[in-house]
């Protein structure tokens, strides 16, 4: 396998005295869907925003295409092909849908790209589009998910961190969300996934990390973990194997 898009070693975060992730590994290579999942409270949000320089990380290193982004800021990286769908969804709540989409381009210049762009996300999702200039606010909680997925894929990011999109969304529009990331990682869009649904993550990933308080405790190719007899037990809402 080629060097790895995005390598953590070694990252701890801590808030005040509670470390909250406790000195992990990870990688992530180009065109890989990988999964990150765990109980609440594992560390695997901690995770993706000490990689996405929005916690400082108490120790260790993050290397992105190359090269250490541990000091550089969150603005910075969307810059250099980071983008990050943030678990709440985010959106401007008293912009359009057509104004977030371009505020998911606000690194890039080139306008008939950008408007390309807009077009391609209203194919993928075209409840948006029905909806373009509609107050994002006004959005269902499915719909502002959707609409949080498309800003990300504006910045044509070269890595996309998904932080628990099926957060709060009916059973229907679950299986939406992971249709289109699916399509998206079928396309060539490198994603770090973080999702309590463990089932539908290890059956979308190519490969998964589980996390318990703060550690990496399991590691490996995602249909092999669907397999095994702790992830069953502990997140598959099944017996282990006597």
């Amino acid at each position: 396998m080629s060097d790895a898009l995005l390598k953590v070693s070694g990252l701890r975060v801590a808030y005040g005295g509670i470390q909250a992730v406790k000195g992990i590994d990870l990688e992530v290579h180009k065109g890989e869907l990988v999964a990150l999942i765990g109980a609440n409270g594992a560390g695997k949000t901690s995770t993706l925003k000490a990689i996405t320089g929005m916690l400082e990380m108490a120790d260790g290193d993050v290397v992105f295409d190359g090269e250490s982004v541990r000091t550089a800021g969150a603005h910075t990286l969307a810059g250099r092909g980071l983008a990050m769908v943030p678990e709440g969804r985010g959106v401007f709540a008293r912009m359009s849908i057509s104004e977030n989409l371009l505020m998911g381009a606000f690194c890039r210049n080139d306008r008939a790209g950008i408007a390309a762009d807009v077009d391609k996300m209203f194919g993928i999702f075209p409840r948006l589009k029905e909806r373009a200039s509609q107050m994002a606010g006004t959005l269902s909680g499915g719909e502002q998910q959707m609409l949080a997925m498309a800003r990300g894929l504006m910045s044509r990011p070269r890595l996309l961190l998904l932080d628990e999109p099926s957060m709060g969304l009916s059973p229907l529009m679950v299986e939406k969300v992971f249709e289109v990331v699916r399509a998206i990682s079928s396309e060539g869009t490198t994603m770090l996934l973080v999702e309590q649904n463990a089932r539908l993550a290890l059956e979308s990933a190519d490969r998964a990390y589980v996390m318990d308080s703060g550690l990496v405790t399991i590691s490996g190719e995602a249909k092999e973990m669907l397999a095994d007899p702790r992830v069953r037990a502990a997140y598959l809402g099944e017996a282990a194997a006597q």
